[in-house]
């Protein structure tokens, strides 16, 4: 009993919050420590309030002002455990391309057990308004997405609406762009279907360039889109489509080359065909499986304090 109201003491509680604070400064400074500098401190609060709880007889009493802390605890190792099984990443997936489990870049808690890698959707393409200063509206992005009994199903996602499959959450962003789609025909009769994404459009639009080496190719290939008109007018309302009229510029070591849809270039062992223009769209995906809890846990919270508050002032007439 000695040990729990030592471990319920306010100061104890102050100095846990000071680690606490201190916790979310290093996880936000160091890349490589986003979790446990978090994680150590949320436990250790969520035990000396649980201790606060058992060795005072006053919550016990009140079983409003338990159910708040108890409340209180549930939130505190709830947020901990989301930190252990968080996952954030980016993605872009070209138009018409399947999305088929894996992230360009990913950050993830240490206990993540999810099934990112059987998730499958396509991106069936996207609109976006822009008012004159191009000013960017709504994305509305069409999609096709896979059930876990395999049945496949259509939504439009944005922003602010997310594609949800087993606990992932697949957003649209404001990165966007232009992929030149190729085909890649090796000397032994493969054929390969691909894509490159360029830099976002039009944040970048002055730097649509990017290398790559096919695939089977042995020599790297650099491209650069040349658009040859406007394609978003900022003195305008305008909707992001892909430009008419454009040339590909492809440099392989000091050979430069421009293309246009159906031109090929002639590798070492393999020829590549540019098809045509593409656009692609940079998803966020975000998974906590913590959400809905921590949700229940601040309304329970909320209605156990407000159920305090009103027996506490209706024990007396308000206006004595």
């Amino acid at each position: 009993m000695h040990l729990l109201r030592s471990l319920a003491s306010l100061r104890v509680t102050l100095v846990l919050f000071v680690v606490l604070a201190g916790g979310i400064f290093i996880s936000y400074r160091v890349s490589d420590a986003r979790t446990w500098p978090m994680v150590v401190p949320l436990f250790l609060l969520a035990a000396n309030l649980l201790a606060a709880v058992g060795t005072n007889g006053v919550f016990r009493r009140q079983s409003a002002i338990l159910v708040f802390h108890l409340s209180l605890i549930a939130l505190l190792l709830l947020v901990a455990a989301g930190r252990l099984t968080y996952l954030t990443g980016h993605v872009g997936v070209t138009d018409g391309a399947t999305f088929e489990g894996s992230l360009a870049k990913s950050e993830r808690g240490p206990w993540h057990n999810g099934d990112l890698e059987s998730i499958r959707f396509v991106n069936k393409g996207f609109t976006v308004d822009y008012e004159p200063g191009l000013q960017r509206g709504p994305t509305r992005n069409h999609v096709i997405w896979q059930s876990a009994d395999g049945q496949w199903h259509n939504a439009e996602i944005g922003d602010q609406t997310p594609l949800i499959i087993a606990g992932y959450r697949f957003y649209t962003t404001h990165n966007k762009g232009f992929a030149p789609t190729f085909s890649w025909h090796a000397d032994d009769d493969q054929i390969i279907h691909g894509s490159v994404q360029l830099p976002p459009f039009p944040m970048q639009q002055y730097s649509q360039a990017a290398e790559w080496t096919p695939p089977g190719a042995s020599a790297a290939v650099w491209v650069m889109l040349d658009i040859e008109e406007v394609v978003l007018d900022p003195e305008d309302r305008t909707r992001f489509r892909l430009p008419d009229n454009y040339k590909l510029v492809a440099r392989i070591g000091e050979d430069r080359r421009e293309l246009r849809p159906g031109d090929s270039i002639r590798l070492d062992n393999g020829t590549l065909v540019f098809e045509g223009l593409r656009s692609w769209m940079g998803y966020k995906v975000f998974y906590d499986w913590t959400l809905p809890w921590l949700l229940s846990a601040c309304a329970l919270a909320v209605v156990s304090l407000g159920c305090h508050f009103w027996q506490k002032f209706s024990a007396k007439p308000w206006d004595a």
